[in-house]
């Protein structure tokens, strides 16, 4: 009876060291971000409003390959122009696999508003 208690606590212990590490990389490997438009993110597109070229190509270099296990590894992102904050806006930034071949990496709005645009990338 002690060792089949054992075996379930053991088992449950696993199992829940599995979920909760899917958990951790579920929201570390987001490619959703929201970022607020202020005097120094913010720039004019078309006679929008939207986040700076250099704001977008950062934050989608640093979450493209949060994790090890998670997306592939780029540098040197960059964007052609600054991300409208119109819903449904999209940009195409590209960047560099470390074999040299390039990524080409849709950008699009999800939300937007006075303040803050919330936007994401495909990997």
């Amino acid at each position: 009876m002690q060792r089949s208690k054992f075996a379930v606590g053991v088992v449950g212990g696993a199992t829940a060291v599995v979920a909760l590490g899917g958990l951790g990389t579920y929201l570390l490997s987001g490619t959703e971000s929201t970022s607020g438009l202020d005097k120094d993110s913010t720039v004019s597109v078309d006679g929008h409003r939207a986040l700076a070229a250099n704001i977008v190509a950062g934050r989608t270099e640093n979450k493209y390959h949060p994790l090890p296990w998670v997306g592939t590894k780029v540098s040197g992102v960059t964007c052609p122009t600054g991300l409208k904050a119109v819903t449904g806006a999209s940009i195409t930034c590209t960047g560099k696999k470390s074999d040299g071949e390039v990524v080409r990496i849709p950008v699009r709005v999800t939300k937007a508003d006075e303040d803050s645009v919330t936007w994401k990338f495909e990997r």
